[in-house]
C-alpha cells in the first residue's frame, strides 16, 4: 500500500494506542488500572443532557453553520466575558468539533511550508504532529533549569525569521504547572512586538487549585482584539468532562476566524448540532458542576501526592491543575516508553510515556479516575519497581510475587 510522505510521518497517538490496549485487556477480563486518561469520571451535567435531548426530541438535526450555532456563540460570549473579563463578539469566535480541531485551525491559517512553531516542554503529544500537518517545523524549548516552567530568555534564543507561532498551554498537560504572571506577561507583550501569533490552549483555565487562578492573557496586552495576535481555545471537554461531545472554540481576530471557517467548511463542515446543543445547557446550567468536578480533582491530586511521596527514587512536581502530574522515574529507567510498557504488562496499569510530551524518563499519570484507582495504581507501580516494596500483591484476584 502507498501512503503520502507526510502521512508517514505523523506519529500515532501514544494516549489513543494506549486506551485500545487497556480496552483490550479489559475485555479479556484483566483488571487494568488506567493513570494515563484525562478524563473524568462524572457524568455530563444535566443541564448539558437536556439540551442535547431537547434537539433530539424535535426531530430537526440538520447543517448549521460551519462556525456554530449562534446561540452557543452567545453563551461563549458570555463565558468569555465571566471568566477571561473581555468583550467579544460572535464573528471573533469559532466553534469546533473539539479545541484540538481549533488548534488545528489556527495552525493551517497562520503556518506556511517551513514556518516555526515554538513549542515549550513539556507539550502537549499533538502539538509538533499538527505542526507537522500543516508542514511546519516544531521548535522545541526545554527549561534549562530542570522545571517544567518556561522562561522568556530561552524562547528568545530560538525565535528566527521563520517563527510564526508559540503555542503556550497553561495550566499545562502534562505536568500541571500554571504558568506565572511574569512569565504571561512577558510572552503576550513579546508576541505583539514581534507579530508573532500566540496560540493558548486554555481547555483546563478554571480547572485549577488551592485556590490560585491561571493568569489570564487579555490582561497584558493594550491591542484590540483584531489587532492582537492572541488565539485563544477552550472547550467543554475537560471542565465539564464532556470529553466525548467533542466542543471546543477560539477566540480570535475576525479576519482569522474567517479564514478557520473556509478551512472547516471543507473538513468538518461543522461540529454536531446536538454536541452544541449539549455545550449549550452546559455553559447555560448550574455551574456548581464546574467547581464540584474542580473540588475532586483537588482530592484527588492530593491522594496521588500522598503516594508519590512516599514512593523512593522518584521526584514530582505537584501539580496545581488539570488532571496530571509528571514524575521523574529515571532512577528506575531512562526509557518511558519502554518503562510504560513494562508496567502495563507487568502490573496492569496504563501510564503515558514521557518522551511523548518532550520529557524522556518521565511517565504522565492521571488522577482523573477515582481515588481507589490512584492508590491502587501507585502501589503496583512501586511494586513492580522499586525493591523495598513488599515482594507480594494481589492483582485482581491474583497473589502475584515479584521475580
Amino acid at each position: 500500500m502507498s501512503v503520502s510522505q507526510l502521512a508517514r510521518e505523523i506519529k500515532e497517538s501514544p494516549t489513543l494506542r494506549l486506551n485500545e490496549e487497556a480496552r483490550i485487556l479489559r475485555q479479556k477480563g484483566e483488571p487494568v488500572i488506567h493513570l494515563g486518561i484525562g478524563e473524568p469520571k462524572n457524568r455530563a451535567p444535566i443541564a448539558a443532557i437536556l439540551g442535547s435531548a431537547a434537539k433530539l426530541h424535535t426531530g430537526d438535526v440538520k447543517y448549521t453553520p460551519t462556525d456554530g450555532l449562534p446561540s452557543l456563540k452567545k453563551a461563549i460570549v458570555h463565558f468569555v466575558e465571566e471568566h477571561y473579563d473581555r468583550l467579544v463578539a460572535p464573528e471573533n469566535i469559532i466553534i469546533s468539533t473539539g479545541a484540538k480541531q481549533c488548534i488545528y485551525n489556527a495552525l493551517f491559517t497562520t503556518v506556511n511550508p517551513q514556518d516555526e512553531v515554538i513549542l515549550l516542554a513539556p507539550y502537549w503529544v499533538s502539538y509538533p504532529e499538527m505542526v507537522k500537518m500543516v508542514y511546519g517545523i516544531p521548535v522545541i524549548v526545554t527549561p534549562e533549569d530542570g522545571t517544567f516552567h518556561p522562561r522568556l530568555e530561552d524562547i528568545e534564543r530560538v525565535v528566527t525569521s521563520y517563527t510564526k507561532a508559540i503555542i503556550v498551554n497553561s495550566p499545562n498537560n502534562p505536568s500541571g504547572v500554571i504558568y506565572s504572571e511574569e512569565f504571561i506577561a512577558e510572552i503576550v507583550e513579546f508576541c505583539e512586538r514581534k507579530g508573532i501569533y500566540l496560540i493558548l490552549d486554555d481547555i483546563y483555565h478554571t480547572l485549577v487549585f488551592d485556590g490560585q487562578r491561571a493568569p489570564i492573557a487579555y490582561k497584558y496586552t493594550d491591542k484590540d482584539l483584531e489587532n492582537s495576535k492572541l488565539i485563544v481555545v477552550n472547550g467543554v471537554s475537560k471542565v465539564y468532562g464532556m470529553t466525548g461531545f467533542r466542543i471546543g472554540w477560539a477566540v480570535a481576530p475576525r479576519k482569522l476566524v474567517e479564514v478557520m471557517t473556509n478551512i472547516q467548511s471543507q473538513t468538518t463542515s461543522n461540529a454536531s448540532v446536538i454536541s452544541q446543543a449539549a455545550a449549550e445547557g452546559a455553559l447555560t446550567g448550574v455551574q456548581s458542576v464546574i467547581e464540584n468536578l474542580r473540588l475532586t480533582m483537588q482530592n484527588n491530586r492530593d491522594v496521588m501526592m500522598q503516594e508519590l511521596i512516599a514512593f523512593n527514587g522518584i521526584r514530582v512536581t505537584r501539580p496545581s491543575g488539570t488532571f496530571y502530574c509528571l514524575p521523574d522515574f529515571r532512577a528506575y529507567s531512562n526509557d518511558s516508553i519502554e518503562l510504560s510498557r513494562f508496567l502495563l504488562e507487568k502490573a496492569l496499569v496504563v501510564t503515558v510515556p514521557g518522551v511523548a510530551f518532550g520529557m524522556e524518563g518521565h511517565l504522565r499519570l492521571s488522577y482523573a479516575g477515582s481515588v481507589n484507582d490512584i492508590t491502587k495504581g501507585i502501589e503496583r507501580i512501586k511494586w513492580a519497581l522499586d525493591p523495598g516494596s513488599p515482594n507480594e500483591i494481589y492483582i485482581g484476584d491474583r497473589k502475584i510475587l515479584r521475580d
